[in-house]
């Protein structure tokens, strides 16, 4: 399926916010489908919404013909937290609202993203759940960004593409603003104590990259409150390989694996909006 890409501005604090929506090149006339808020990666620090051309989110509009909506959040560097999950907050709002004109159904509004994006995809739910304005059926946050503490896997580590000298950096820069404050869950989601009610979920992850510990963890809290979550692990491989090496067999059984998930969660996971 050929998909068509546009691109809407829409007001977040006095930020131009740049949303990149992918669409279904093709659709039947009354039929909708789930809605995606699918967010960048980079450590918050880097990246860019085109980002989601090389993301698990692409196959999401060509093969189950879902609707994608892509921000270009502001990065650290910029403004650091609270402005990207303002503004990735304010694209799941764009997207209840106008869902109905986008070909989404409602009730099947879903939030993912790697990496940085994964723990916004993360802090995004939560954020949503506490204010109580959208409902989000759905998370997909791959390999997350979300402990701004070390663990056991991220102290230490020397993997390539991402590792304990550019978590440090990515995480000084991101929190830079709070000062002597205690960490927000919002900022950093592995803070949070209470995740029941927040939605079902999947992820993966490899076994030698920083976040491995974080995003067992993560899944593991998630099931404790009684929430569904399921996770894949890969031995061996470092952070992203699946966006930088797709060529791979393990990067393709990765692809395969996140859609068939995607695909039970269309059959089995709604959120009816309350207002």
């Amino acid at each position: 399926m050929y998909f068509k890409t546009t691109k809407v501005f829409i007001k977040s604090d006095d930020y131009k916010l740049k949303l990149l929506i992918l669409r279904p090149g093709k659709r039947e006339t009354d039929k909708l489908s789930p809605g995606v808020l699918w967010i960048h990666g980079g450590g918050y620090i880097t990246g860019m919404a085109g980002m989601v051309y090389m993301s698990r989110a692409l196959n999401l509009v060509k093969k189950y013909g879902v609707t994608v909506v892509s921000p270009e959040y502001r990065l650290s560097g910029r403004e650091p937290y609270p402005a990207a999950l303002k503004d990735c907050y304010r694209a799941l709002l764009y997207l209840k609202k106008h869902a109905r004109e986008l070909g989404v159904r409602d009730d099947q509004i879903m939030v993912g993203g790697e990496s940085a994006g994964g723990g916004l995809a993360a802090a995004v739910c939560m954020y949503a759940k506490d204010k109580g304005k959208v409902r989000i059926a759905y998370q997909m946050p791959l390999y997350p960004m979300i402990d701004n503490e070390d663990t056991e896997t991220s102290r230490d580590n020397h993997a390539p593409v991402w590792n304990t000298r550019r978590n440090h950096y990515g995480w000084k820069q991101y929190l830079k603003n709070i000062g002597d404050r205690a960490v927000p869950a919002y900022a950093a989601p592995a803070r949070r104590e209470d995740y029941a009610g927040l939605p079902p979920a999947y992820t993966f992850v490899c076994t030698e990259e920083p976040f491995f510990a974080e995003t067992i963890g993560y899944v593991n809290r998630l099931k404790e409150a009684g929430v569904e979550a399921e996770l894949d692990i890969y031995p061996g491989l470092f952070h992203a390989f699946d966006m930088l090496l797709p060529f791979l067999k393990v990067s393709k059984q990765a692809a395969k694996n996140f859609e068939e998930h995607f695909a039970y969660a269309m059959e089995h996971y709604f959120a009816r909006q309350e207002v």
